[in-house]
């Protein structure tokens, strides 16, 4: 019959040989001061484009941000904020940076942006 479900055998795998799967981490950013205050920023794997910008993937919409201020490297192992040669700069806990692999609750500064990055499983 088209479209219905089928039945299946299961393979019988075993637990000796299978390597336990890696936890899976979730990443995001909580915007604490801003034009967006209280949003939460989803970062997805890959390199996200960071400005003011409308194209880029955070779109940070304020005079301060340059257009394309920075970039965030989001990989399973975790994430690596880099300043792109922007106006004002990257911070991250009141230190100017050029580059910086994030820890949880460290905070981010992007012209007249804060934001919190934060891991979760």
């Amino acid at each position: 019959m088209v479209g219905s479900t089928q039945s299946f055998t299961p393979v019988k795998m075993g637990v000796e040989g299978v390597a336990e799967a890696p936890v899976a981490h979730r990443y995001d950013l909580r915007v604490v001061r801003g034009p967006q205050t209280g949003v939460d920023i989803d970062l997805r794997e890959g390199t996200l484009s960071v400005g003011r910008d409308p194209q880029c993937d955070v779109f940070l919409n304020d005079m301060t941000v340059s257009r394309s201020h920075a970039e965030i490297e989001v990989k399973p192992s975790g994430c690596v904020i880099r300043d792109l040669n922007s106006f004002n700069g990257v911070w991250v806990n009141d230190r100017m940076v050029e580059a910086c692999s994030l820890k949880p609750n460290d905070v981010i500064q992007i012209g007249a942006f804060c934001l919190v990055y934060r891991e979760r499983p």
